[in-house]
């Protein structure tokens, strides 16, 4: 019996997903949660054999969660996405998940991966992984990346001046470009999506 944990912030998706998986002889759904933060917490309590999470989360995204899980416990992570970004499929592989699927994927062709999952093998869905690798390239510059890793950190723009060595209004101006490039309403906003394709 393959032991799962599964977790998706839309309660009915994660419904629905546990009543179809719970058709197969072989899975068993041993527990369920709506965000990041109680995944590590269900692996903890119940030991399960997969791991089933959806990417975009409210609290504590599925890569994160992820994140806190492979660095405890030797778990198999299976991801799925509505869409995926070059950097977070780079980033989950990095990470040691295990396979990478569309919330399209009908149940028997998702309950095979979990079986070869759990058997030791790897999945990354065809579609994904070719929109992740047709991204679109990088619009920042080298020193408004360089800004923006200091934005994610939740530096302020006096600290990011002082450890660049640039005026506090060139910070603000590469910053104000980098927003404008991304179409994003504040630098952490900028630098968030910075981070979600890779480029930081």
């Amino acid at each position: 019996m393959i032991r799962v944990v599964l977790i998706d912030d839309e309660d009915l998706v994660r419904g629905a997903l546990a009543s179809l998986l719970e058709l197969e002889d072989d899975i068993e759904v041993v527990a369920q949660g709506s965000d990041g933060d109680v995944a590590l917490r269900l692996t903890r309590e119940h030991e399960p054999d997969i791991v089933v999470m959806d990417l975009e989360m409210q609290v504590m995204d599925g890569l994160a969660a992820a994140e806190a899980i492979l660095a405890e416990v030797a778990v198999p992570v299976v991801i799925v996405t509505r869409h995926a970004r070059h950097g977070v499929l780079k980033r989950a592989l990095t990470l040691g998940v295990r396979a990478f699927v569309p919330k399209v994927t009908p149940a028997p062709k998702l309950s095979a991966i979990l079986r070869d999952v759990h058997a030791g093998g790897r999945y990354v869905d065809p579609d994904l992984a070719a929109t992740a690798l047709t991204a679109n390239s990088c619009p920042l510059s080298e020193r408004e990346l360089e800004l923006l890793r200091h934005s994610l950190e939740g530096d302020t723009i006096a600290s990011i001046a002082e450890a660049t060595n640039l005026a506090q209004g060139t910070v603000r101006n590469y910053l104000s470009s980098a927003m404008s490039k991304l179409d994003a309403d504040t630098r952490y906003g900028a630098a968030r999506r910075a981070w979600e394709e890779g480029w930081i």
